[in-house]
């Protein structure tokens, strides 16, 4: 145990699930329970098991992917736009790659419908993107550090040396 002082500057703070991935992904959860229920009620268990794969593979891949978002934001936040690109490239392949995997093995269409795989992922993105809309635009985050009380601020600094 040190008795040292703490450095100056910001403290890092715990990794835990933001409020914009909390409701997010609480809200893909309700639709997938509506949307699984429906597949199965009007096309049976095929349907169902479509629905389930997609509302899974949007939940585990933006899942995954805005937690990323939110380390390197924390551990470096001008490498965020970077990451964001990437991670969103790495989404569309992934879905890409489960999409080319359920052909090949032929339980496209015949275990799994696609119909209801492709439609699932499609409501699944919009209503974890509108959850994470509405939950990004209501967060309240500061954008700039206040002066600390007692030190002048720039601006009061230049008209007090301006003639």
């Amino acid at each position: 145990m040190t008795t040292a002082p703490l450095p100056p500057g910001p403290r890092p703070r715990p990794l835990r699930l933001s409020p914009e991935i909390r409701l997010a992904g609480v809200s893909t959860v309700g639709i997938a329970v509506v949307c699984v229920t429906l597949a199965a009620l009007l096309s049976g268990g095929s349907a169902a098991l479509g629905a389930s794969i997609g509302f899974a593979m949007v939940l585990a891949f933006f899942g995954l992917g805005s937690l990323t978002m939110d380390v390197v934001a924390l551990v470096s936040p001008p490498a965020s736009l970077l990451v964001a690109l990437l991670t969103y490239t790495l989404q569309v392949v992934a879905v890409g790659v489960v999409f080319l995997a359920l052909d090949a093995s032929d339980a496209l269409g015949s275990t799994v419908d696609a119909g209801w795989l492709a439609g699932s992922v499609i409501v699944a993105t919009f209503g974890w993107l509108a959850a994470q809309t509405v939950a990004a635009t209501q967060s309240r985050q500061p954008l700039y550090d206040l002066p600390a009380p007692g030190h002048e601020d720039a601006g009061e600094r230049s008209e007090a040396s301006a003639p």
